[in-house]
């Protein structure tokens, strides 16, 4: 028999970021809080809202939304055990055909067209295929173990941020700037659009537009939990936010090469949104506190404070995965070095691509420590409880809870 999840006064929403590999810290943290919960809970996040990488884990939560515990453990199953070529074809031939396709496009000017990326994710598309039960989702919706799952995806076409979602009610769509909300029934296609990144992984077509990694567009990552009724809101990053010594000119930077420049915007697509649309928040929620709750309604109309946790690495992921670089199929290796990637210097491009079983278990273990380091604050936050304001990371001055460094760094509230 299910034992009920603390029920939370507050609607708390998970919010995955993308991240390649780097998503494996995502089931750490998840797994950490499935031992926190009693067993046999249900899905103590009425909303999940993903993107990329953290798309997949959110639809996998989303159709196992009865049992949260037997979710975050098959989430472990898969991406403890994951090989590059459960991704992305690795076989020497395919790598060989993309690299001189790529060649031979550039020298004809054109005349041969440019393949559609890098990197052939089908392996992953047949996956996920095998593991996802969509129309689980429906059933979570109809039996309340779940309000909502949101899936962001950016249209090459109408060069918008484009938020696909699945809801119990009759939720309706919304439209912004640059971004949209489509009530709609998830499925497959959603998830291989969202995970497409630019170049690396070819776009998918949906209805009659191409759509590509669901970071691009997104300059609000929170706005989609945010309309489908969030209070508070969980992130679990993917990047730790030790700020990295800048060159002086005793010790000038070497050129960049085409595979640090990569990975630096890998990392900028992934994460720099993320912490400008908290820092957006933080502003309106200072200034939703120096009103007096009595007056909020007539002056500042509909807009309520949210409150927000953050969990990221205690290490540097670039760093771990340069320990475990020798994992990667041959072929992979030839490619990444042969576009500069063979310093640790330049392993940012690394720790994205890196699907393989040794870094994303060590990546679920870190997950798992980072999450456990901050248990009584997790807790608390996810089943509702009011959180002691302790401290605010200067990286950003924000209501959070993060592991930070070697040592767990938290505050909360609003």
């Amino acid at each position: 028999m299910l034992e009920p999840t603390p029920i939370s006064p507050k609607k708390t929403a998970l919010v995955l970021p993308g991240g390649g590999a780097r998503g494996a810290f995502q089931v750490g943290v998840l797994k950490a809080l499935a031992e926190l919960l009693p067993r046999g809970s249900v899905n103590p996040f009425p909303i999940i809202s993903g993107t990329s990488a953290g798309a997949v884990n959110s639809v996998v939560l989303a159709s196992k939304a009865r049992r949260y515990r037997t979710a975050v453990a098959e989430l472990e199953q898969v991406w403890g055990h994951f090989r590059c070529e459960h991704v992305y074809r690795t076989d020497h031939l395919t790598m060989l055909r993309s690299s001189l396709h790529w060649l031979a496009s550039v020298v004809t000017g054109g005349w041969l067209r440019f393949p559609r990326s890098m990197l052939d994710n089908s392996p992953l598309r047949a996956l996920l295929s095998r593991n996802v039960r969509f129309p689980r989702i429906q059933t979570a919706l109809d039996n309340g173990w779940l309000d909502a799952v949101t899936i962001t995806a950016a249209g090459y076409g109408s060069a918008r941020s484009t938020s696909f979602f699945q809801c119990a009610d009759t939720q309706a769509s919304w439209s912004r700037t640059r971004r949209v909300g489509i009530n709609t029934e998830l499925n497959l296609d959603h998830v291989m659009a969202s995970i497409a990144v630019p170049m690396i992984f070819p776009p998918v077509r949906i209805g009659g537009e191409f759509f590509g990694d669901g970071a691009m567009r997104q300059a609000t990552p929170l706005s989609p939990a945010i309309h489908l009724g969030a209070d508070r809101i969980l992130v679990i990053g993917i990047r730790n936010e030790v700020v990295d010594r800048s060159p002086d000119i005793m010790h000038p930077q070497a050129y960049p090469s085409f595979a640090q420049i990569a990975g630096y915007m890998l990392d900028a697509l992934f994460m720099d949104g993320l912490y400008s649309d908290l820092e957006r928040m933080t502003r309106i929620n200072q200034l939703l506190d120096s009103v007096p709750a009595k007056r909020r309604e007539g002056v500042l109309g509909e807009m309520r404070p949210i409150d927000t946790m953050v969990v990221v690495p205690s290490k540097d992921l670039r760093d771990l995965a340069y320990e475990y670089r020798k994992e990667l199929p041959v072929a992979v290796r030839a490619l990444l070095s042969g576009i500069g990637g063979s310093r640790q210097s330049e392993s940012r491009l690394l720790s994205y691509l890196l699907f393989e079983r040794e870094f994303t278990r060590a990546l679920i273990d870190l997950g798992y420590r980072d999450a456990m380091s901050v248990k009584e604050q997790l807790l608390a936050f996810v089943t509702g409880k009011a959180v002691p304001r302790l401290f605010a990371p200067e990286w950003v001055q924000h209501d959070l809870i993060t592991v930070h460094g070697d040592q767990p760094t938290a505050a909360a509230g609003r």
